[in-house]
């Protein structure tokens, strides 16, 4: 039904509107290990724009503190934190005023002469990920062993390991170790599911909506429609007066007529 289909359209226009767009937290260099004192750029990104949104992290020594007050500064949309220190490590996100937050990214920053860069936001299913064991002091191709929850997975003569085609069971916490310079911190690696392309959700959504509504629940599109009438009604009523009228004038206009050429005929006897 035409009702119907403007049901839906006004349904899916409110929910577009009324989404919330959801930021995303991205760190550079993207990765979730730093050496002391590099320095790191911190940017919240959202389809629209990036304004409305404030940087705020927990650490050892902070709770929800934001860019600007006591740590890091804005240059741009991004903050910026020249010479990072072990106690910058903590958990980063991005938070609005009404409320929603982001993606939340642990970042650990360590004094020692080894790191893990590994992914600092979660990995698709199916996606290669290489994760590399550097040194602070030397080249970064030093044969290195890596681990995952502790076990020794394999050793690397380049100090970088790629892992194929990766699945939820890669989901762990990683380090490496470097013979003579020691190990690095460790690393959580999440691995999340691929997006659904066939059907939109809220498409889907609406869809079923519908036709649950229109078989579980046929009084309510009754009532919708004939809301929708009532509206159009008075339209519809003065159109139909309208045309009752214009109809009725010349049957009034003939008995008068007649009358005249009765009274025309009488005095002419």
């Amino acid at each position: 039904m035409k009702v119907t289909a403007l049901l839906r359209q006004l349904v899916f226009s409110s929910v577009l509107c009324c989404t919330t767009n959801q930021a995303r937290l991205t760190v550079s260099p993207s990765s979730s290990q730093f050496f002391e004192y590099d320095s790191v750029s911190l940017s919240c990104e959202e389809d629209d724009s990036s304004a409305g949104w404030t940087l705020r992290r927990n650490t050892s020594k902070q709770q929800m503190t934001q860019c600007g007050v006591q740590w890091g500064r804005y240059t741009g949309s991004s903050c910026e934190i020249r010479f990072i220190d072990p106690l910058d490590s903590g958990v980063y996100w991005c938070e609005s005023r009404e409320g929603p937050i982001s993606n939340m990214v642990n970042l650990t920053v360590t004094g020692k002469l080894v790191i893990l860069q590994s992914p600092v936001l979660p990995v698709m299913e199916g996606d290669d990920v290489t994760l590399l064991c550097e040194t602070k002091t030397t080249p970064s191709n030093l044969p290195a062993a890596f681990y995952k929850d502790g076990s020794l997975i394999r050793k690397q003569p380049t100090g970088h390991m790629t892992i194929q085609h990766v699945s939820k069971s890669d989901e762990g916490l990683y380090k490496c170790d470097i013979s003579g310079h020691g190990e690095s911190p460790s690393s959580w690696i999440t691995v999340t599911g691929q997006p659904s392309t066939t059907t939109s959700p809220t498409t889907s959504a609406l869809a079923t909506s519908e036709d649950q509504s229109q078989v579980s629940n046929p009084l309510q599109l009754a009532l919708t429609l004939t809301r929708h009438l009532l509206v159009f009604c008075p339209y519809f009523i003065s159109t139909i007066l309208m045309v009752s009228l214009y109809r009725e004038k010349p049957k009034d206009k003939e008995p008068l007529q007649n009358k005249r050429d009765d009274v025309t005929t009488e005095h002419n006897f």
